[in-house]
C-alpha cells in the first residue's frame, strides 16, 4: 500500500466521473489548491461552506471532493474580509484542495441520479434526459497461448468487454508471430539476432473510450513480452446512453404513499407535492438538484410522477396541465453523493493499493428548514 498524491486520487475519480460528462460551462474540476502533495485523508460534501471547512481543518483533510463548485461565477477580487474570501483564506491556509465535480457526476454511471434512483428502489431505471454517448474503440492485442487467457482477465477486469448486459466479451484467433529480436533486447521468446516464429492468439475486444488507457495500461503490465503489439480502432457504434435522471417502474401506491417513500428515502421530513395524493403511481422520474425545464421529459416517457428540487410556481401550474405529478423533495437531497461517491472511491483506491481514509462530510448544508 502507498500513500497517494492529489494527482492520483483524481486520476482514479475521473475514470469514474471523466470530466467529458459535464454540461457546457459547468464550473469542475480542481477550484482550489493543489494535488502536486500527498494525500491521506479525503473528504466527500455536497457543499463547500464554511461550516464544511472548519470540519475539514478540524479532521486534518488535504482534500475536499466536492458536488457543488466552490467558485461558480469568476471572482473579480479576492477580499478576505468577506465570507466567500475568508473561505477560501482559510483553504489557502491550510492546504486543503477542492475539487468538484458537478453536471458529469450527475451523469456518470453510478452517480448522483443513480444513486437518488437506488433510493427510491426505481426499476428497470433508464436515463431520462441522454446528454452522452459512449464512444467505443476496438483494442486488439497479439499475445503467445500461455498468456491469452490472463491478458483476457485482465481486459475484463478493467472495464472491456460490455456489450449491453455482457461482460467479458471477447474474440480471439490463432496464428503466427514473428519478430527479430535486435541487440541490447532481452526476449520472453527468442533469442537476439534470430528470427523467431511463435503460436500466437490474436485477441480482440471492445473498450469504451474513458477506460482506454486504462486498459492498455493493465494489459501492457501483464503482458509477458518486453513489446507489446497492440492495435486500436475506432467504431461507429457507440456505448452506454448516459445523462441526467432516470426513470423507472415502482409497485402501484398512490402518489400520497409514493411521498412518504420520497420521504424516507431522502431522510426529509416534508415535500412539496403538486397533484391528487389518491393518484395511482406505477412509473416515476427523478432529477437532483434544479429540474424544472425536464419536466417534459419525464411527461413523454411516461412518468406518473416526476421528482426532483426547486419546483417552481408556473412549472407546477405547466405540469398539472399536462397531467403530470411532482414531488419537491429539495435540493439538497443530492446529499446521497456523500456516502455513495465515499464508498466508490474507497473500493477503487483499495484496488489501487492506495493508503487513504475517505469519508463523508457530517454537516447539514441544507439552509431550509420547516416550521
Amino acid at each position: 500500500m502507498k500513500i497517494p498524491n492529489g494527482h492520483e486520487i483524481i486520476h482514479l475519480f475521473e475514470q469514474f466521473s471523466p470530466k467529458g460528462l459535464a454540461m457546457e460551462g459547468d464550473k469542475i474540476g480542481l477550484q482550489i489548491g493543489r494535488l502536486n502533495k500527498k494525500v491521506e485523508r479525503i473528504m466527500i460534501a455536497l457543499d463547500v461552506l464554511e461550516n464544511v471547512i472548519d470540519e475539514a481543518i478540524e479532521k486534518n483533510v488535504q482534500l475536499i471532493i466536492a458536488h457543488h463548485p466552490i467558485i461558480y461565477r469568476p471572482l473579480k477580487n479576492l477580499l478576505t474580509d468577506t465570507v466567500q474570501g475568508k473561505m477560501l483564506e482559510k483553504l489557502v491556509k491550510h492546504d486543503i484542495a477542492v475539487y468538484a465535480a458537478h453536471t458529469n457526476l450527475d451523469v456518470a454511471k453510478g452517480g448522483v441520479n443513480d444513486l437518488l434512483a437506488n433510493a427510491l428502489e426505481l426499476q428497470d431505471a433508464e436515463v431520462l434526459v441522454p446528454t452522452f454517448n459512449t464512444k467505443l474503440k476496438k483494442l486488439v492485442v497479439f499475445v503467445p497461448v500461455s498468456h491469452a487467457e490472463v491478458i483476457r482477465k485482465v481486459l475484463g477486469e478493467a472495464g472491456a468487454g460490455f456489450i449491453g448486459n455482457y461482460s467479458q466479451c471477447s474474440f480471439s484467433a490463432k496464428g503466427t508471430g514473428r519478430f527479430l529480436p535486435g541487440e541490447n533486447t532481452n526476449p520472453f521468446l527468442g533469442e537476439a539476432g534470430m528470427l523467431e516464429e511463435v503460436e500466437e492468439v490474436r485477441l480482440e475486444t471492445i473498450v469504451p473510450e474513458p477506460l482506454l488507457k486504462k486498459t492498455i495500461t493493465a494489459m501492457i503490465k501483464a503482458h509477458p513480452y518486453e513489446e507489446v503489439a497492440y492495435d486500436i480502432y475506432p467504431l461507429e457504434n457507440t456505448g452506454d446512453v448516459l445523462g441526467l435522471g432516470r426513470i423507472g417502474k415502482v409497485p402501484e401506491m398512490t402518489l400520497g404513499e409514493f411521498a412518504e417513500r420520497v420521504k424516507t428515502a431522502f431522510e426529509v421530513s416534508n415535500v412539496r407535492v403538486v397533484g391528487d395524493l389518491s393518484t395511482k403511481i406505477k412509473k416515476a422520474a427523478v432529477l437532483g438538484g434544479d429540474g424544472n425545464k425536464y419536466f417534459m421529459n419525464a411527461k413523454f416517457q411516461g412518468a406518473d410522477v416526476y421528482v426532483t428540487g426547486d419546483i417552481y410556481y408556473h412549472t407546477a401550474h405547466d405540469a398539472q396541465m399536462q397531467g403530470l405529478n411532482m414531488i419537491d423533495p429539495g435540493h439538497n437531497v443530492e446529499k446521497v453523493m456523500k456516502k455513495g461517491l465515499t464508498a466508490t472511491l474507497q473500493k477503487m483506491c483499495v484496488e489501487s493499493g492506495y493508503e487513504v481514509e475517505i469519508f463523508p462530510s457530517e454537516v447539514n448544508t441544507d439552509p431550509f428548514q420547516f416550521v
